[in-house]
């Protein structure tokens, strides 16, 4: 446990279970545009993280291209995929089980494809077949006796696309985080993806016509986005960032399906949803597949410091 923790893994898995309960946080939070949620979540994060960041001892220059990096990944992953992944949601009037969910399944193979090309991680047999048994074991979990709900209507298609947007836009991220976290603190990266973040949403807040949206929450609507910055915002996002840069993006990808694990053990204990057995047994794998994949990057990290 002490080099699971020590190699990055443990956090990964802690960020991806705050993340996993993040839609009961955000369920009052309905009546919001995203956009404009997007806005005051990076805003209240930035604001929160700033004292820290300022007294951060570890604070180095960044080169163009890391800056290019952090900018892709604030643009991409802070506004456009949480916007297309709504977007898509919409579109099959965010039924269960559909096409929107399928699709967002991919987002592990973005995530590894531009590690490979960004940061020429490599891959093995053993990572490949536990990699595989992981996916699988996702879909089953997500999907009950396996099935996907592709009668939506016709927003389908459209939808499955905003869907994909979505999954390169916060897997291909993950390539580009780590790319900058490598010589950087995570304080300082995820302090830096905020502050570039708040004026790229505001932009599309305008672009929008959401303005009038800035003005409109409410002193409840206002704490629950405070309180979703300090646990399943910004700091897990610094939790993540903490354990991403000694942790390879194959192994983080695998490692981030706690979340839609986390969030069917939430349907089961909060909301009482009754699970088909394969979602039962389908879990049971997945933890276990995880725990190896952190035990392959804790053995990659040990023969690295040898």
């Amino acid at each position: 446990m002490k080099n699971i923790l020590k190699y990055g893994s443990l956090l990964i898995i802690a960020a991806a279970v705050l993340w996993g309960i993040d839609g009961v946080l955000r369920r009052s939070l309905y009546s919001i545009s995203p956009i404009v949620i997007v806005f005051y979540e990076h805003l209240i994060g930035a604001a929160i993280i700033l004292p820290v960041f300022l007294k951060d001892k570890n604070r180095s220059g960044l080169t163009k291209k890391e800056w290019l990096a952090i900018i892709f990944v604030a643009f991409l992953s802070g506004v456009l995929g949480t916007l297309w992944f709504t977007t898509a949601l919409l579109k099959v009037n965010f039924i269960p089980f559909s096409v929107v969910f399928l699709i967002q399944k991919l987002q592990p193979l973005f995530a590894i494809g531009s590690a490979a090309i960004l940061l020429r991680e490599k891959v093995d047999r053993r990572y490949i077949g536990w990699a595989v048994l992981s996916l699988a074991a996702a879909y089953f979990v997500t999907f009950k006796n396996g099935i996907v709900n592709f009668e939506t209507g016709e927003g389908t298609i459209i939808a499955a696309l905003f869907a994909l947007g979505a999954a390169f836009a916060w897997g291909s991220s993950t390539a580009f985080s780590r790319y900058a976290l490598l010589a950087h603190s995570n304080t300082q990266i995820t302090a830096l993806r905020f502050f570039i973040t708040v004026p790229i949403a505001l932009i599309f807040v305008f672009a929008m016509g959401q303005a009038p949206g800035l003005g409109s929450l409410t002193g409840s609507q206002f704490f629950r986005l405070f309180i979703i910055a300090l646990t399943t915002g910004m700091v897990a996002l610094w939790i993540y960032y903490k354990g991403l840069k000694n942790t390879h993006v194959k192994i983080s990808a695998i490692l981030e399906l706690a979340f839609p694990l986390t969030a069917v053990l939430i349907d089961i204990f909060l909301y009482k949803t009754i699970l088909a057995p394969t979602q039962y047994i389908a879990a049971v794998v997945l933890l276990f597949a995880i725990y190896k994949v952190s035990v392959l990057n804790n053995e990659n990290n040990v023969r690295q410091e040898v």
